[in-house]
């Protein structure tokens, strides 16, 4: 079984959607939505769906509680603004059927239509295929038992998917389907195409000149 495992702060526009979509997914898993301490209905709507539960804020940390309940032999960790494809989970499944592999995502596309959101989700394909790191965005999935033996992410304030797909590939290989997930383009509306990429690019660079998670943050929340 697959557990699916949603990190949320205040998703009460999409939280309901989301889950009613990920109830009508094909194959045998279960969702678990972790809080962070939503202000506004997203427990409220999200309780009337699947399991929620309470979590100190920060997402590596939510993503840790979510899956200390889980009851699957794969994890799947996924934003409350993504969008699976219908067979993720037998794919998962059919990927992890060979044991070289410990975990992987999927293919990124956003949803937003135009030349420049192809090209951004074509750079991260190419980013995943040359280095093995993932961001959460595109659903990172990982055998549980190799979770459990690294430790879950590291709950750091930035860049946990960054840190945790970076330890991941140490452990076995790791795979990117060809199923694409849809991620919202909200970010790069709201801020801008190239302000946005070059923020990214900006706290990865920082991140691998070992400045600490918290300032990255912080610059991350200036642009907010």
């Amino acid at each position: 079984m697959v557990s699916i495992i949603v990190p949320v702060l205040n998703e009460a526009k999409v939280i309901g959607l989301l889950l009613e979509h990920l109830l009508g997914l094909k194959g045998e898993h279960e969702i678990i939505v972790a809080d962070g301490g939503s202000s506004d209905d997203t427990v409220a709507i999200a309780s009337q769906y699947v399991k929620v539960i309470s979590s100190e804020r920060g997402r590596a940390k939510q993503m840790n509680a979510g899956a200390r309940e889980a009851k699957g032999e794969v994890l799947l960790f996924l934003h409350a603004d993504c969008r699976l494809p219908p067979k993720a989970i037998p794919a998962i499944e059919a990927a992890l059927a060979d044991p070289a592999y410990v975990g992987g995502c999927f293919t990124l596309s956003l949803d937003e239509e135009g030349l420049i959101y192809k090209l951004i989700a074509w750079l991260a394909r190419l980013r995943m295929r040359l280095t093995g790191r993932m961001t959460g965005d595109e659903g990172i999935f990982v055998r549980r038992e190799i979770f459990e033996r690294m430790g879950g992410f590291a709950e750091i304030a930035l860049m946990e998917d960054w840190d945790f797909s970076g330890r991941l590939r140490t452990y076995g290989k790791v795979k990117q389907l060809p199923l694409k997930i849809t991620a919202s383009a909200r970010r790069w509306k709201k801020w801008g195409i190239w302000r946005t990429f070059w923020l990214m690019q900006k706290l990865k660079l920082l991140y691998r000149l070992k400045v600490p998670p918290e300032r990255l943050k912080r610059l991350y929340e200036d642009v907010r």
